[in-house]
């Protein structure tokens, strides 16, 4: 297989899983509504660890344009190969938001909140601030991008590194998921959402792209700083980068503290 074919198809399978267990929970008169966060975290724990054995050994699974760019960044993937993978990764993302629009296709008519039928294909904050939801996004893919390094160094039993990334996915939805859903992925937010809004969906929204920026600039800033601190603060590689991307988070979290601090005082 290609590694096209597997990111492709890895990223489809790592989306219909997460996004089939979020439809599960939201849409009506499934057996899974209401099963809450836990259920939801822990589906999308188990599909990333189920792409991952199904695609690793074509392709090492990135599965995620935060991925690719950040290890491109830091001379782990060559930036020719960025566009392929990238380009995989957005088209297994609206191929499974196809998946799951049929999956549940007698859900959507009997599911009257139009914003739980967007809220299957893609992420909407808890409380809309764009820069406390940037900071948010960054902060989770800045964690995923380091520590998925840093277990790279580690030697596990042979075929045991993806059940272990599948766990520290859920422990990022558990942790740190409350604010916007832990995108932490572009290709898992945007893929979804242009297959939402292609879609004929009943009673459907709008796809909310006013807040789609987010979900796609913070984990590839998150996970741009999270590679390169590793590889400064770890490896002892510092460069320029360091303190630009430092600079660029710093200025992102001061935004959002002023915007909070300033809707506080009125």
């Amino acid at each position: 297989m290609s590694p096209f074919l597997a990111e492709l198809i890895g990223t489809m399978t790592l989306l219909i899983l997460g996004l089939g267990v979020v439809g599960g929970v939201l849409l009506n008169k499934s057996k899974a509504q209401n099963s809450g966060w836990i259920v939801i975290t822990f589906g999308w724990g188990l599909a990333v660890a189920m792409a991952i054995y199904a695609v690793g050994q074509y392709s090492g699974a990135h599965l995620n344009p935060a991925v690719t760019i950040s290890f491109a960044l830091i001379g782990k993937f060559p930036w020719a190969d960025v566009p392929m993978y990238v380009l995989a990764q957005m088209i297994g993302g609206i191929l499974a938001g196809a998946v799951v629009f049929i999956h549940y296709l007698p859900h959507w008519k009997q599911t009257e909140d139009a914003d739980l039928k967007l809220a299957v294909f893609c992420n909407a904050p808890a409380i809309s601030e764009p820069f406390s939801n940037l900071s948010s996004e960054i902060i989770g893919t800045f964690i995923l991008i380091m520590v998925l390094l840093a277990i790279g160094e580690n030697k596990f039993t042979e075929g045991l590194n993806p059940l272990i990334v599948g766990l520290f996915i859920l422990s990022i939805g558990l942790s740190l998921g409350g604010p916007t859903g832990y995108a932490i992925n572009p290709a898992r937010d945007l893929g979804p959402r242009i297959a939402h809004f292609l879609l004929p969906i009943p009673g459907k929204r709008n796809s909310d792209w006013n807040y789609s920026w987010i979900p796609v600039l913070g984990p590839i800033i998150g996970g741009c700083y999270g590679a390169v601190f590793y590889m400064s603060i770890f490896k002892g590689e510092f460069g320029l980068r360091f303190f630009i991307l430092s600079s660029i988070v710093l200025a992102i979290f001061s935004m959002a503290v002023y915007k909070n601090l300033k809707q506080t005082k009125v």
